[in-house]
């Protein structure tokens, strides 16, 4: 018996072993395109911000470069409000997202249909359009304003060429990966669990907080994580609907680069923002880590 067992596994482990640099050839060719596209940029650019020439031409550590941004004061404002865009973007997406993707998660029949197509349908809208639309809607003398004029009404204040021009813009942008990244969690969240939960006298809020949110903290994380990634390395929104000053970081180094024409400084704050990044990003991979380990 136990010489035909072996001789049953000798096939199937010699038919993986013989799968295997196949698979390793298939997986060698988008690990080499993140390397050169992606991890060589990034130790270049870093490299290029420490090691530079002095005035004799020799190679040495440097790091004037990142003294002179947390020493300017525009450089810093700049940086607060890209970090504070992304701190309100993602309160506000979690405020309006959670309660969307339960709903549809707990609801059946047409309308939850029709909300979900509805918080899905930013996904199908170029930033671009976006930004023109929340100008003629909200911008001065825009549709709100002729509205309220034919009425008698005051001017509203437009949040237009103000900070929550690109708050307003990046959560309507992110809401639809927002929903559907918490809608995937919530698919986790048994009905007999939350009816248990009922049956012993847990109201509303004790089943959201004991049954239904342990269970989707890693999706509420990975959620997060994708819109603070989006939103601190974003550009036209904060671009087109911004003001000039303080700007956040996409447009900040967009112009250092183009219109001051100092590359070096543009790096500089490129590797500042990519180490933002990865420190999100970090959040990501340990969730991704953790689910996989459970």
């Amino acid at each position: 018996m136990t010489d035909a067992a072996e001789g049953a596994k000798r096939p199937l482990i010699e038919g993986a072993a013989s799968r295997r640099p196949t698979g390793l050839l298939l997986v060698a060719i988008p690990v080499f395109l993140v390397g050169w596209l992606v991890i060589w940029p990034i130790i270049n650019a870093i490299g290029r911000t420490l090691w530079r020439p002095d005035a004799s031409g020799t190679m040495g550590f440097d790091l004037s470069s990142y003294v002179f941004f947390f020493s300017d004061q525009y450089s810093i404002n700049n940086l607060t409000i890209t970090l504070w865009t992304t701190l309100m973007c993602a309160i506000l997406l979690l405020v309006i997202c959670l309660p969307i993707a339960l709903y549809l998660r707990f609801s059946h029949g047409r309308l939850p249909a029709y909300v979900q197509a509805l918080a899905i349908f930013p996904m199908f809208v170029p930033s671009i359009i976006l930004a023109y639309a929340f100008i003629r809607v909200l911008g001065p003398n825009g549709m709100v304003d002729i509205l309220l004029n034919s009425v008698g009404l005051p001017k509203i204040r437009t949040p237009y060429l103000t900070p929550w021009g690109p708050v307003i813009g990046l959560v309507w942008d992110n809401i639809p990966l927002t929903v559907l990244i918490l809608l995937s969690g919530l698919g986790n969240v048994a009905n007999h669990a939350i009816e248990a939960a009922r049956d012993v006298g847990a109201n509303r809020l004790q089943v959201f907080w004991h049954i239904i949110l342990p269970r989707i903290s890693n999706s509420l994380l990975v959620a997060i994580s994708f819109a603070v990634l989006g939103i601190f390395s974003s550009f036209t929104l904060p671009y087109l609907l911004g003001p000039a000053a303080p700007e956040m970081m996409g447009p900040f180094m967009n112009r250092t680069f183009r219109e001051v024409n100092d590359p070096l400084n543009a790096i500089t704050q490129a590797v500042i923002t990519f180490g933002f990044c990865i420190a999100f990003g970090l959040f990501y991979v340990r969730s991704v880590a953790r689910n996989q380990g459970q």
